[in-house]
């Protein structure tokens, strides 16, 4: 693919002098094969980045609202597991000190929009047990992540 033969009827752009019916190797570079492979490529890594992200299971409850709108900066994920585990994105933390690790962190971002994953097992006062912390650690803006597609509650489903 990338060398090939040229015979002095092709011509290839350049004429000179050659004897009749030897050929000559082609001496430019075929950069088809290789655009071609790296589309392919560029193509491959822009499916297979979403699927990298890093999250703890957690079986979310499902309910009717959208999608919050995103922002430049990576959001920060606490998330409740189902056997009552803390974490903060995917480092656990011991309860007594989630306050001091929340203001430590809120003192480096630029947002103090959080995101609280929660497992539907996990009672309710637990959950506000958490948000309390997330209020005292200088987080104040708290959006609870859910599954879509739960009931609407509006009669129709």
């Amino acid at each position: 693919m990338g060398a090939g033969v040229q015979t002095p009827e092709t011509g290839g752009g350049r004429r000179r002098r050659h004897r009749r019916g030897k050929a000559r190797p082609m001496s430019e570079i075929n950069v088809t094969p290789f655009v071609d492979v790296m589309l392919v490529l560029l193509i491959i890594f822009m499916v297979a980045a979403p699927l990298l992200t890093v999250g703890v299971p957690v079986e979310l409850p499902k309910t009717a609202a959208n999608a919050l709108p995103g922002d430049q900066e990576e959001p920060l994920t606490i998330t409740i597991t189902a056997d009552g585990t803390v974490q903060i994105q995917t480092t656990t933390v011991a309860r007594g000190e989630l306050v001091a690790k929340l203001r430590a962190i809120a003192a480096e971002r630029d947002t103090d929009r959080v995101f609280l994953r929660a497992d539907g097992a996990i009672a309710y006062a637990e959950v506000m047990q958490v948000m309390g912390a997330l209020n005292a650690g200088g987080f104040s803006n708290v959006g609870l992540v859910t599954d879509t597609g739960g009931p609407t509650l509006d009669g129709d489903g």
